[in-house]
């Protein structure tokens, strides 16, 4: 049996998919089997998808009666891959195509230091192939995500590195580790649950990679629809207070609140300017709200000195978001 699979969480738009397929039909490496997990597609994706599992004994799949979310469909893939046997689990969405070593560069990234939880690979700008869409994800004590790297120029980056999450729309994980610390998290049903993930990996003192010659051409909210939308934006603020409540101790939140509030405030002006102000704020207001329902990581089992590390890491991805951000618009 393959010690790889790869999982693509799919919801209608079936042309993505087919695409997809074709992609990872195409890889260089070949030690590795496919599931679907189908979110209630209505446009003939769930027929096309069992009749590719009744031909192909490496293409598998999983049925889902409803759209339950991002969180909870890879959840169900994950748990397949753990429970068949698997060693790594690769996340890939349906928008997202993949060069011929794409599989390859990912299994021999990971496999390269034991400490790796995730390995995210480069995403490029499907509209735009010079310029990079996503290579890691980073977070700040601005309580901002930012896609590591976005609007750089491909070639010049020709280096692996650490980054602080791996983008689950193109990443492998160790098996392993997702039975220590657990799954994704299905309240966030989706946006910010793959920092959370890795975010918890990180205080259980496990690194996250980038390997930037594992490389697929990313489409970007072909499936959500926009980069901005209602629901996105809604969602994104409400679990943005989930991932602060479950990651950062009480102290930590008390050291942070000033640069978190500066953050929300700038997020607040930002979307209003957009014409989302209200989705912001009542998104917002829904994390405080419905906080009862999350539980925090339990911070007594965690050596101090992560706290330190990743605070360090918080403070300097700011920098980060800033630099990159002028980069971009001084141009």
């Amino acid at each position: 049996m393959s010690k790889t699979l790869v999982i693509i969480p799919h919801y209608n738009k079936l042309i993505l998919l087919k695409e997809c397929l074709y992609h990872l039909q195409q890889q260089s490496y070949d030690d590795f089997d496919v599931l679907v997990v189908d979110n209630g597609s209505e446009d003939g994706s769930s027929e096309y998808i069992s009749k590719l599992s009744n031909s192909d004994n490496n293409f598998h799949c999983i049925l889902l009666s409803d759209n339950t979310g991002f969180a909870y469909a890879v959840n169900k893939g994950l748990r397949y891959s753990i429970d068949n046997g698997y060693k790594y689990s690769i996340l890939l969405n349906n928008d997202a195509y993949v060069e011929d070593d794409f599989v390859k560069e990912l299994v021999a990234t990971i496999r390269s230091r034991d400490n790796y939880f995730a390995v995210s690979s480069m995403m490029i700008n499907y509209h735009d192939k010079d310029l990079i869409d996503s290579y890691g994800d980073n977070y700040s004590i601005l309580g901002w995500s930012m896609q590591g790297h976005v609007g750089e120029e491909v070639d010049s980056i020709n280096y692996n590195e650490y980054c602080f999450s791996a983008c689950a729309g193109a990443a492998i994980y160790r098996n392993a580790i997702l039975e220590k610390i657990g799954l994704f998290d299905e309240n966030f049903f989706a946006y910010l649950e793959d920092i959370d993930i890795s975010y918890r990996a990180k205080l259980y003192g496990y690194s996250i990679g980038a390997c930037f010659t594992a490389r697929c051409y990313h489409l970007g909210s072909a499936t959500s629809g926009s980069k901005y939308n209602e629901f996105k934006v809604r969602t994104s603020a409400r679990n943005n207070i989930y991932l602060i409540y479950k990651n950062m101790p009480f102290v930590q939140i008390l050291i942070n609140i000033f640069p978190l509030f500066v953050g929300m405030v700038i997020k607040q002006v930002f979307f209003s300017m957009k014409g989302f102000g209200l989705d912001y704020f009542f998104g917002v207001f829904d994390g405080f709200k419905t906080l009862g329902r999350i539980k925090a990581n339990d911070f007594k089992n965690i050596n101090p000195f992560e706290f330190v590390k990743i605070e360090i890491e918080l403070i300097i991805n700011a920098f980060k978001y800033v630099i990159n951000f002028l980069k971009r618009h001084s141009k």
